[in-house]
């Protein structure tokens, strides 16, 4: 009787695990993307060409030669001049931050070449708070902009940041004064400004150094301004364009330069530089 008795198969599925990392989800054109494809395009999305938010060790990567870059006053820290408390103690948050970003402050700069050219590099970094500018921010890109008056060499400035470090106030607030007159100094000068905007620019920094260079190049839709588009909105009680604050919008108005894909910058900046700062014949690149 066994013979004519129908006998079910159990099926087992077999699940297939998918190793954590190895796909990123696109802010813009919300794909899913293998992390590997990404990254060989400088994370940039194949797809939509949303570029990612990088930190400032990328962009070195990026745009100077390949261990070029040398970091000045690395010991350079926030302290805590008014004993700031919102939800968290000043001080707290600054060393969450550096244990989150393996940074010690929101800017990095130093001396760097591009194609042999020599360079004083400042790089925001958004991941520190914000890229938010306090008095060592402030005080780093003063140095840098010092330096490339001292050693005249260009200065390249990469922004991303969310303006003025509200913990420390007026201290904050003087960072835009204190560096706009150091890049002032480079403007007396034959010394080359070139400024790049990462997404997000905004408040105090675009309000000062971000906007005051010679040149002033932005990463494709990259969000630039001083108030978010919510605020104007609110202000002014009119409908804000689709494309308000984006790096096409401001290049349309004639508020930037250039718009430049991340591929193409470091390029970019060399022709630049070699159009603007020529170095005397048999002196090199």
């Amino acid at each position: 009787m066994a013979w004519f008795k129908k006998i079910k198969e159990v099926k087992t599925e077999k699940k297939v695990k998918i190793p954590e990392g190895l796909w990123v989800k696109c802010d813009s054109c919300k794909e899913i993307i293998y992390k590997k494809e990404i990254e060989k395009d400088l994370q940039v999305c194949p797809k939509c060409n949303y570029h990612f938010r990088i930190s400032a060790a990328e962009r070195i990567t990026y745009i100077a030669d390949e261990g070029s870059f040398v970091e000045e006053d690395t010991d350079l820290c926030s302290c805590d001049p008014l004993g700031f408390v919102d939800s968290v103690p000043y001080r707290d948050r600054l060393e969450d931050n550096r244990k989150k970003s393996d940074l010690k402050e929101a800017a990095i700069y130093g001396d760097a070449a591009i194609h042999g050219r020599p360079v004083v590099l400042a790089i925001m970094d958004f991941s520190f708070m914000g890229g938010s500018m306090g008095s060592i921010v402030g005080e780093k890109i003063t140095r840098a902009a010092e330096r490339a008056l001292d050693t005249n060499v260009p200065l390249i400035t990469v922004s991303s940041s969310g303006g003025a470090r509200m913990q420390e106030g007026m201290f904050s607030l003087m960072q835009m004064a204190k560096v706009s007159a150091a890049i002032a100094r480079l403007k007396e000068t034959d010394v080359l400004y070139l400024s790049i905007l990462a997404d997000p620019t905004f408040g105090g920094v675009t309000a000062s150094f971000a906007m005051l260079g010679d040149i002033i190049i932005a990463e494709p839709k990259s969000l630039i301004g001083f108030a978010g588009p919510r605020v104007i909105e609110q202000t002014i009680k009119q409908q804000l364009p689709d494309n308000f604050q984006r790096a096409e919008f401001l290049l349309e108005h004639g508020m930037i330069d250039l718009v430049v894909e991340r591929k193409e910058l470091k390029n970019t900046i060399h022709k630049l530089i070699a159009h603007f700062m020529p170095l005397a014949a048999g002196n090199g690149a």
